[in-house]
């Protein structure tokens, strides 16, 4: 009898299927009492359940029991035994782990930034040269309701924390790789690269730097990968002096180590040099840059030091460098998003909370007030953008027209493009990460009803490989495709009080040079253009 009661409870009170992360983590339930047996009696007394405690999050338990594992909604249910939580001194706890980057400045700012907008107080422990912990407390009661641990390590470390169930969420500087999403979908963690299980927070960008001794003021992509890859060792070859080339480059396990090769090295199917002096922080690679009269590193835009920048450019002309602007709307090449990644697991309320928090308008101040270049959306007018139609008339090929032209300048000319753009992985008609993260944002945006009585154009752009015609069809499918993605995960957006349409121009503005695989992919485009 008590088998059949407990299979028709699953019906009743059972929130979430069998199969979930044996983990036990931070979730309120501390101390060895997790490894024992509770039972969850229906509130009419006509059902129950027992089985192990493996958490709670101040709303549902999640039990292991002869049916499998079950999360079992907390306000249907009694319980009894000594690892019952206490409902009422309840203390949600988050773990999160990875980038140094991310944890030294970026994710305490935010905390605070919740914390001071939710009315709660907060305290900082340090608890080693590693760890630090934030406890959020009642103001009123003196109460804590929170506990946020932060491991300050790497990339690498926040995902191997997130797949040992050592954390709750990691704090990434790069997308995770197709082994660590295949081993978290293995552990029954999900697909941690779909839309819900990672947010950028906010974004950097790479940027080569060399010390005041060199003479050059840009370097093409191409040269700067083949700089990196050993193929190009002497400054003659760069228009410097007749010198060997000494690389700098952050230790292997950055994740912003990691994102150069992913996005400067990949297209060219080429490895890191050898010959590479690494450094442990951005402000140490920077300072050695800076002191190498013949060195070149690639660094965070935020930790360049006295080192001098350089641009990027192409054999056309093109100099693109890493501005507010381009790195917002990604026409510069090697923008890398600050990511937080999420396995397919129930958080506490207050850990969900947080997470919202951080994608909201007063939290991209947050970012901005940090030193961060925040997500939220600026609308660009024409007047500066004064440097792209320039470009488009000088680059303009064989098949793209006058006609052409004068059409993109009355259309796009009483309008402004909004910095919130939308690009493709390299030889895919799929978004790539910041742009799958541009959706969700300029979504929410919509749902908030920002850009009601106002026109919304998705204008597409391609690169110059192949027939004219045929890349503004490929465009124009491009935009209606993004208009689509964001139109379904608008949820409660009035879409009778804001127009959605769509437009494309094919090869006639061109953001970089067409010769390199970078250049064609910056070109291949859809921007968001508001009326």
């Amino acid at each position: 009898m008590y088998q059949v009661r407990a299979a028709r409870s699953a019906a009743l009170f059972v929130s979430a299927a069998r199969l979930l992360l044996p983990a036990l983590l931070w979730l309120g339930v501390v101390g060895d009492v997790k490894a024992q047996d509770i039972t969850l009696t229906s509130r009419d007394g006509a059902v129950e359940l027992t089985g192990t405690l493996l958490g709670f999050d101040g709303e549902f338990y999640r039990i292991d029991t002869v049916y499998g594992e079950l999360t079992v909604d907390g306000s249907g249910v009694l319980c009894d035994g000594p690892a019952c939580p206490s409902l009422e001194d309840f203390v949600a706890r988050l773990s999160i782990s990875g980038a140094a980057s991310m944890a030294d400045v970026l994710m305490p700012a935010l905390v605070e930034g919740f914390a001071l907008r939710e009315g709660y107080g907060l305290r900082r422990e340090p608890l080693d040269t590693n760890h630090f912990e934030y406890l959020l407390f009642d103001r009123r009661t003196g109460r804590d309701v929170g506990r946020f641990l932060f491991r300050v390590t790497n990339s690498d470390e926040g995902f191997a924390d997130l797949l040992a169930n050592e954390a709750d969420i990691a704090m990434s500087l790069r997308e995770i790789r197709p082994d660590e999403a295949q081993r978290a979908k293995e552990a029954g963690f999900g697909d941690l690269r779909l839309r819900g299980r990672f947010r950028v927070l906010a974004l950097d960008a790479l940027v080569p730097i060399v010390p005041a001794t060199i003479p050059l003021d840009r370097i093409a992509t191409s040269d700067l990968a083949k700089v990196f890859a050993g193929q190009i060792t002497n400054w003659s070859a760069l228009g410097g002096p007749d010198a060997e080339i000494s690389l700098h480059l952050r230790n292997a396990d950055s994740g912003l180590a990691q994102a150069a090769v992913d996005k400067l090295l990949q297209p060219l199917g080429q490895g890191l040099s050898e010959a590479i002096e690494r450094h442990d922080t951005d402000t140490g690679l920077a300072l050695a840059v800076a002191a190498d009269p013949f060195g070149i590193g690639l660094a965070s835009a935020a930790q360049t030091g006295p080192a001098r920048r350089l641009g990027l450019s192409g054999a056309c002309g093109f100099a693109l460098r890493a501005t507010r602007q381009t790195v917002k709307t990604e026409d510069y090449p090697l923008t890398a998003p600050m990511f937080l990644y999420t396995p397919a697991r129930r958080l506490p309320q207050l850990a969900r909370e947080f997470l919202f928090y951080t994608q909201s308008a007063p939290a991209q101040l947050v970012i901005r007030r940090a030193g961060f270049i925040d997500l939220a959306p600026e609308a660009i007018p024409v007047a500066a953008q004064g440097d792209r139609f320039v470009n488009a008339i000088a680059q303009a090929g064989a098949e793209t027209g006058l006609d052409e032209l004068q059409r993109m300048v009355t259309v796009l000319g009483p309008m402004q493009r909004l910095s919130t753009t939308f690009r493709f992985e390299a030889g895919s008609a799929r978004l790539d990460a910041q742009s799958r993260s541009n959706v969700d944002q300029l979504a929410r945006r919509l749902d908030e009803g920002l850009y009601d009585g106002k026109e919304l154009m998705f204008v597409g752009f391609s690169d110059s490989d192949g027939a004219a015609t045929a890349n503004r069809l490929i465009a124009e499918r491009r935009a209606e495709a993004v208009r689509q993605a964001v139109m379904t995960a608008a949820e409660t957006a009035d879409f009778t009080q804001v127009q959605m349409t769509t437009d494309a121009f094919g090869e006639a503005m061109p953001m970089a040079c067409d010769d390199s695989a970078w250049g064609r992919q910056v070109n291949r485009r859809v921007e968001v253009w508001l009326r």
